[in-house]
């Protein structure tokens, strides 16, 4: 995932083996904000991953019926808020009549300001797919806030995020245990490899360091995972308990 105040790749990945001299350098990052607590991608679980001390807060976008990026994962409304219509066929009026106090569907936009507001965590936005990228994007310029997003997603949809933004910084999510081909990295220039974490090992993440890559991990709930992660040399893990996670690797827990 994307991580604000990194090291180096080289120096934020640890020799096989190596003790963790500074914990802190594994980076903290909200898997939809703060679930556990709040609805997934909605505004009030983003403003709790940032207070529990989330490094990063990832979230998934969608696009509505009338081309504006929501934080949605699923491509339908069902699952979160009882209404079977696919979001591409919503307009983002509609959608304000699925509001539930202060749970609503958000726009990119209103989570861009969130997350900026807060003064120093970054926002990740997890693109499935190529089709949104190009409207996730406007927003982002259009806000000046190419310096707070990170993107992440498969080959596709960041191969898109590439060509419109050659300075943007991209994970690569990767569910393979051999690292990507040379050409693949060489177009696409991540600046991490972003696989599930039961592919995670220390020779895992010395061969992404080889490659020039620093490795960011998805979603680790336990605290055993965690520790055994932080212990690989990852330059950062994705949880859905951010308070844990944030404890965990700050040695508290």
């Amino acid at each position: 995932m994307s991580h604000p105040h990194l090291p180096t790749t080289q120096s934020a990945v640890r020799a096989v083996g190596e003790p963790t001299a500074d914990r802190r350098r594994v980076l903290a990052v909200a898997h939809r904000g703060d679930p556990y607590r709040h609805r997934e991608n909605t505004l009030p679980s983003v403003e709790s991953a940032l207070a529990a001390g989330a490094d990063a807060v990832e979230v998934d976008v969608q696009l509505t019926r009338d081309r504006v990026p929501v934080l949605l994962h699923d491509r339908t409304l069902e699952r979160l808020w009882g209404d079977p219509r696919s979001i591409g066929r919503v307009t983002t009026a509609q959608l304000d009549e699925l509001r539930r106090g202060p749970l609503a569907v958000p726009t990119l936009a209103e989570t861009v300001k969130v997350v900026a507001a807060a003064g120093g965590p970054r926002l990740l936005i997890d693109l499935d797919d190529p089709g949104p990228v190009a409207a996730t994007w406007s927003v982002v310029t259009g806000l000046g806030a190419e310096g707070l997003v990170s993107f992440c997603g498969p080959a596709t949809a960041m191969l898109a995020v590439r060509a419109l933004a050659p300075g943007a910084e991209i994970a690569l999510t990767w569910k393979e245990p051999r690292l990507p081909v040379r050409a693949l990295l060489d177009d696409l220039r991540p600046r991490y490899l972003n696989p599930p974490f039961g592919l995670v090992t220390p020779e895992f993440t010395a061969a992404a360091a080889d490659a020039g890559l620093a490795v960011s991990t998805w979603t680790a709930d336990l605290r055993r995972t965690m520790r055994r992660l932080r212990d690989t040399g990852v330059a950062s893990i994705t949880s859905n308990r951010i308070g844990v996670l944030r404890a965990v690797l700050d040695g508290r827990r």
